[in-house]
């Protein structure tokens, strides 16, 4: 395994902070690495440096002469005018044939190479970029949050790209799914120290809890010792027949020595107001119409969310997500139809790239008592920034001298401060690292209030919704199964390609009589209510499933197991055909 990068004793320092204090690793052509660490602890600066485009204080970075990096660029690389076509073949210098072949591993259409690429979405512009980097055939590659604002179907194909990539990679991401599924090794940015640890992410933290573990146990066990010696040495020091015995027992007591055990960094610490648990409809909404006075983004949007459920809201980009949650929690009016949230709904927003806007004059503290609710003491504001490592010199910041992510918790910290049992989040885990998105997610699975939110970090999604909304081609409906089970049908649409790639925006209805009107008005409240029976029927089955899976994994009795898993295989039929007779009545209702 041809070493690509080596990097020794490096040392780099901005301002008071030092990022690397005689940090050392080594990239080999081969391998897959994922880099962890806390916000600002260095990881980009890091990067950097490996491209060439930062120095090192100290140290020595040595790069082989075979070395090929490959970067994935933050800004837009292409031309006015310029069709996709001929950007791959520009930035490239490859032959048209090799072009369309990497073009069609990220499944872009042919009609699409002769669009112009400045035309296309965030997401299609991000995948040509991707293709551009394998077309310069590097041996090693290197991303800085490569899933931020990608979508799901956008992600998949980045991680099926990686897998098959033959070179080395060096991925930087606060999305454990998207490491675990990419990366072989883990990285660890702490305290200007790089440590590798071969295995993914989740491995990594598994392991580095056991040697914090090992080593508690092993000091309790020096400590014990350390008693027994000194008060053997107390008792037989004096005495003339025992002294050389305590002598001897000293020498032994001077070469036990504890291990150094260095705990966690800080954490964030998230407690969302305790909220009293409702019943019935938070939200409901019939016929509503999404979008803008010059575009209609989605029709006849019928759907209805229980209290205390945690809503995840998914679907490609550019299809609705964000206009669907401006438009439930007032920021946008709906174009028809109509909305209604429960009595006492208390509703507090996190809307994506809400910190970039904050006033940059007020403090940390300025702000947060600003938003903070009637009657909050200041000893409360200050106990609510410092959970959110906004503490000593900190509270007294600008807000204009704060990180991205750094922003990010000041606003989660101000909806903190109210009293809301309702939250809307869009993209609440964006610039926020590992650790902290885990907190997040800890948080809203204790909240007993509702939560609407849309996220483009799967492990975030898996483990905070209960239920799925799915903005798709002018349609939100609620899905019928689980977040797994949305990534498990896109997965299988990417496979056999059973989406047209390029979203047309849905034509205007054509006029009809009003006698049309009112029986196709009434075919769509009898499909809804079929929609709704099915669902309901698909929700009680999966606990069913889940029950029998947990006594599958607790019987030890062969004959037990076999009738278990049966039931298991009988389940699965029959979600199976409810799921496929779902989507019938889904494309009929279309």
């Amino acid at each position: 395994m041809p070493v690509v990068i080596q990097l020794q004793d490096a040392f780099k320092r901005y301002g008071a902070q030092e990022l690397l204090q005689g940090a050392s690793c080594t990239f080999v052509d081969d391998q897959k690495v994922g880099l962890i660490g806390r916000n600002g602890c260095g990881k980009s600066t890091l990067c950097q440096i490996l491209l060439g485009s930062e120095e090192l204080d100290a140290g020595e970075i040595t790069r082989s002469k075979k070395l090929r990096l490959g970067y994935l660029r933050q800004h837009n690389p292409f031309k006015p005018e310029e069709t996709l076509l001929e950007f791959f073949l520009r930035d490239s210098g490859q032959p048209e044939w090799k072009c369309g072949e990497v073009a069609w591993k990220f499944q872009f259409p042919d009609a699409m190479l002769s669009q112009p690429v400045g035309t296309l979405s965030g997401g299609w512009q991000t995948r040509a970029k991707l293709a551009a980097l394998l077309l310069h055939d590097p041996n090693l590659l290197i991303l800085d949050e490569p899933t931020n604002f990608l979508d799901l179907r956008t992600q998949l194909l980045l991680e099926k790209f990686l897998q098959e990539f033959r070179g080395g990679c060096l991925i930087v991401s606060h999305d454990r799914s998207f490491l675990k599924k990419t990366c072989t090794h883990t990285l660890e940015l702490s305290r200007g120290k790089l440590m590798m640890f071969p295995g993914n992410v989740d491995a990594y933290l598994a392991n580095l809890n056991e040697r914090r573990e090992h080593e508690r146990r092993v000091n309790a066990t020096m400590l014990a010792k350390r008693r027994q010696l000194e008060t053997f040495i107390a008792k037989n020091r004096a005495n003339i027949s025992t002294a050389s015995q305590a002598r001897s027992k000293a020498k032994q007591l001077e070469r036990l020595t504890l291990r150094t055990i260095e705990g966690p960094e800080s954490m964030v610490r998230f407690q969302f107001p305790d909220v009293e648990p409702r019943k019935g409809s938070a939200l409901r909404t019939e016929a509503l119409v999404l979008g803008y006075p010059d575009l209609t983004v989605a029709r006849d949007v019928f759907v209805d969310i229980e209290h205390g459920a945690r809503v995840g809201v998914v679907g490609d980009n550019g299809q609705g997500k964000t206009t669907f949650l401006r438009t439930i929690c007032g920021s946008l009016k709906p174009l028809g139809g109509t909305l209604h949230w429960g009595f006492g709904c208390q509703i507090g927003v996190y809307a994506q790239h809400v910190y970039g806007t904050l006033g940059g004059k007020k403090t940390v503290q300025e702000y947060l008592e600003y938003q903070a609710a009637p009657n909050t003491t200041q000893q409360q504001v200050k106990d609510v920034a410092g959970s959110f490592l906004f503490s000593g010199d900190m509270i007294e910041k600008r807000i204009h001298v704060l990180s991205g992510g750094e922003r990010a918790r000041l606003v989660l910290a101000g909806l903190l401060l109210k009293q809301h049992n309702v939250l809307v989040l869009d993209e609440p885990g964006n610039h926020l690292d590992v650790e902290t998105v885990e907190a997040l997610a800890d948080a809203l699975k204790r909240y007993q209030g509702t939560v609407v939110f849309t996220s483009h970090d799967r492990h975030f999604m898996h483990r905070v919704a209960t239920h799925v909304i799915e903005v798709h081609d002018g349609r939100v409906a609620s899905y019928p199964a689980s977040y797994d089970d949305y990534v498990y049908r896109v997965q299988k649409e990417i496979q056999i390609g059973m989406r047209d790639a390029i979203r047309q925006p849905a034509r205007p209805p054509e006029p009809t009589s009003v006698a049309c009107n009112k029986a196709r008005a009434k075919a769509d409240r009898l499909a809804q209510k079929k929609i709704a029976a099915i669902e309901r029927k698909i929700a009680r089955l999966s606990d069913e499933r889940q029950v029998v899976h947990e006594q599958l994994l607790a019987t030890t009795n062969a004959s037990e197991a076999q009738r278990l898993h049966q039931q298991l295989i009988q389940f699965a039929a029959e979600i199976d055909a409810l799921e496929a007779t779902w989507f019938e009545l889904q494309e009929e209702a279309e």
